[in-house]
């Protein structure tokens, strides 16, 4: 096993915490980063300084910080809504991201992941800003593929439906029921499903896996319906 250092943003949350576990149990050396301690870095991906000497010594960047609670509909949401998720969501991805691809590209390794959401590819109604700066990332990562392929980095983009974190566990019971009535595996993600997917693209087994935007959500968005009887 070949020891590595990992950084996860938005650590603290119920998949970044997910994600610390896995990576360690792993047996990377796992750095975290939030917004809110505890945590090793604290610190505001949009405008706070980046510690580029810690984040020079990355081998695995997991980029997981993020706002999914910016609630309005596009013709009535406000410049400061949108710069909210896209600031976060996306800069604030990038800034992480951008800090620790020098030392990656030094030593000739690395492993980058990001996670987006399945309203990347889908939409998501209310929500056009997440859906808009979860998109982006696609197109980010694509990049940081193309551009990082020859120094053996691969760069990924994980796409979660429904996760049975704390947020997701405390809205109301008949907003919970109508998601799961569109799942067809019936249930929310568990996080350490979620973990246990970034642990795959962060290992050393997953050296010419990179550009891809891989969903993970239970069926949710798949066509359910038919013109016959279904058993």
């Amino acid at each position: 096993m070949t020891t590595r250092t990992a950084l996860v943003t938005g650590a603290n949350g119920g998949i970044g915490s997910a994600i610390v576990d896995r990576l360690r149990t792993a047996g990377h050396s796992v750095i975290t980063l939030d917004v809110v301690e505890p945590c090793d870095l604290k610190l505001d991906l949009t405008t706070d300084p980046l510690p580029l000497d810690v984040l020079a010594g990355v081998d695995v960047c997991v980029s997981n910080a993020g706002t999914v609670d910016t609630i309005a509909p596009a013709h009535e949401m406000t410049t400061r809504q949108w710069h909210r998720d896209v600031d976060t969501n996306l800069t604030g991805g990038f800034r992480v991201i951008q800090a620790c691809l020098g030392g990656m590209r030094e030593r000739g390794w690395g492993r980058v992941v990001a996670i987006s959401s399945l309203a990347g590819h889908l939409g998501l109604a209310g929500q056009v800003a997440y859906a808009a700066s979860k998109a982006g990332l696609h197109g980010m990562m694509r990049t940081i593929a193309i551009e990082n392929a020859s120094y053996g980095i691969t760069a990924n983009c994980v796409l979660p439906g429904l996760v049975a974190t704390p947020k997701v566990l405390g809205l109301p019971d008949q907003v919970r029921t109508r998601w799961l009535r569109g799942i067809p595996m019936g249930r929310f993600a568990e996080p350490a499903e979620i973990a246990e997917l970034v642990a795959y693209l962060a290992s050393e087994h997953t050296g010419y896996l990179t550009a891809q935007e891989i969903e993970i959500h239970g069926g949710l968005g798949m066509t359910t319906k038919s013109f016959g009887e279904i058993r």
